[in-house]
């Protein structure tokens, strides 16, 4: 029982590093420079539109 409870310990510690690295390096908050939510409505329509 011990062996079990300490690799779910090791495997939750491991989800939790994965996705806080995720979180700083990949998902950057692009829309924290905008005020309100029309200014990141607008944002987020024109870069959905654009054409390649």
């Amino acid at each position: 029982m011990e062996v079990g409870k300490t690799l779910w310990i090791i495997i939750l510690i491991k989800l939790v590093v994965i996705f806080l690295i995720l979180r700083i390096f990949f998902f950057k908050p692009e829309l924290s420079s905008y005020d309100s939510d029309e200014q990141k409505a607008s944002h987020v329509i024109e870069n959905l539109t654009k054409l390649p």
